[in-house]
């Protein structure tokens, strides 16, 4: 047995599971969420928990049926708490500021970068003097608040000399000797 897979889901208070043909769909106080379940994989609703079974032992099953327990899991903590990432500016002049679902970046390029965000996800950017600017995402769906930060990442990697660049906030630098004198 899978040991992600084998253990049950509970369902959290004012959370609502349905169950429709291949399609999980979960409800919540801060939106609803959708999945296709994979083939081979059966899951049962039985009082407050969330039972997945695979059909055979293949290596294929295995994988999916860890994979979807972890997907459903996450789509009901999602829906009832929500997700949160952070991200760090490291930088001179490195800045955030937005605007409704506009971000607004300036990270060293001769042009600021204005990314527009998705409407699930909230954006809130935070500058106190003398500290690096934060970036705040939150969003009851844990890929795409996933995604939007690697894409934010993505425009200005931490390098690993001075550490310069967009990073996690907690999220430690391997970093380097620069050249010795």
């Amino acid at each position: 047995m899978s040991r992600i897979g084998k253990n049950p889901v509970s369902i959290t208070q004012g959370v609502d599971v349905n169950i429709k043909e291949n399609v999980i769909t979960v409800k919540g106080k801060l939106g609803e969420l959708s999945q296709t379940i994979s083939n081979g994989i059966s899951v049962k609703i039985e009082d407050a928990t969330i039972t997945l079974e695979r059909a055979s032992e293949s290596k294929d099953h295995k994988a999916q049926h860890g994979l979807m327990r972890a997907l459903i899991a996450n789509m009901i903590e999602g829906v009832s708490k929500g997700w949160t990432k952070e991200l760090e500016l490291v930088g001179v002049g490195y800045r955030a500021s937005n605007q409704g679902q506009k971000l607004d970046l300036a990270l060293g390029f001769s042009h600021n970068i204005v990314l527009n965000l998705a409407p699930e996800v909230k954006v809130e950017t935070v500058s106190e003097k003398g500290k690096n600017p934060i970036i705040k995402l939150s969003s009851f769906d844990k890929q795409l608040v996933g995604q939007v930060a690697a894409k934010i990442r993505s425009f200005r990697a931490p390098e690993p000399y001075k550490g310069k660049g967009v990073k996690f906030v907690g999220e430690v630098l391997r970093r380097k000797a620069g050249k010795s004198a």
